[in-house]
């Protein structure tokens, strides 16, 4: 079936979006989220449509616009660890929007983003590292030469500028006890979900293991019937077949002895 005018709009604009979420764009970039409320509106109508298209490709289109909605959710999270665990959850495109795509543009930008968080990831936590070994350096300066300090004597600038990075040490301290309780918590909480969906999964398997022995028992027990019920017809026949030889001969044997015993009339 030829596709209709609104569907080949949402291709085009599909298409559009995936080249949009394939660039770097700026925090203050709109068009991709208009582009993707246009999709979601324009999916809705195509669904209500009579001559939609198969629900394979349905299906497929709304995979990939809940695709570019999370991977826009992703992007509004405030840290790269968040990010990266959104954007491990989400289900890009199984086939090209177009026919000038060999591999599906939602797979690309998915691999894309991806990286980039993990690069973001990574850049973070060498940031971390290196303010952990200030700090710490920071730390032993002050601890060796506070006593020299105190003899000396600080001037009231001096004493200022103390107090300051004592200020500023221990507010990195508390952002990276921040980060690593907030990075523990997603951890855990992975933990959790990937343990609660190990449990889904085995108790489905289960299910369908018990399904497929009651559908194998089932179909045993039906072929033993099947063969006991073609017994029992070909018993019944062989029986109605000798019954009605029988009434054959029967009747035969009775218009000889009629014609023999009333003779003809003349």
């Amino acid at each position: 079936m030829a596709a209709t005018r609104l569907e080949l709009n949402l291709m085009r604009l599909l298409s559009r979006c995936e080249a949009l979420a394939a660039e770097r764009r700026d925090p203050e970039e709109w068009r991709l989220e208009k582009y993707v409320a246009a999709l979601e509106d324009m999916l809705r109508e195509l669904k209500k449509q009579s001559s939609k298209p198969a629900p394979e490709l349905l299906n497929e289109y709304s995979r990939k616009v809940d695709f570019l909605k999370g991977l826009l959710e992703a992007e509004k999270l405030p840290s790269s660890t968040e990010k990266a665990l959104a954007n491990q959850l989400l289900a890009p495109g199984r086939t090209p929007t177009t026919a000038k795509e060999r591999t599906p543009a939602t797979k690309t930008v998915h691999l894309q983003t991806k990286a980039r968080c993990t690069g973001q990831m990574r850049s973070e936590l060498l940031g971390t590292v290196g303010l952990l070994l200030l700090l710490l350096l920071c730390r032993e300066y002050k601890s060796l030469f506070s006593p020299l300090c105190c003899c000396r004597g600080l001037s009231s600038d001096e004493k200022q500028s103390a107090v300051e990075l004592d200020a500023v040490l221990q507010h990195h301290q508390d952002m990276q006890e921040k980060l690593a309780e907030e990075m523990l918590s997603l951890a855990r909480s992975l933990k959790n979900n990937t343990l609660a969906a190990q449990n889904v999964i085995k108790q489905d398997n289960q299910t369908l293991s018990h399904s497929l022995r009651m559908a194998d028992q089932n179909f045993e027990k039906l072929k033993d019937e099947s063969d006991r019920l073609e017994q029992h017809a070909k018993k019944s026949v062989n029986w109605l077949l000798w019954i009605m030889l029988i009434v054959v001969c029967f009747i035969f044997i009775s218009m000889i002895l009629f014609i023999r015993i009333f003779p003809k009339l003349r």
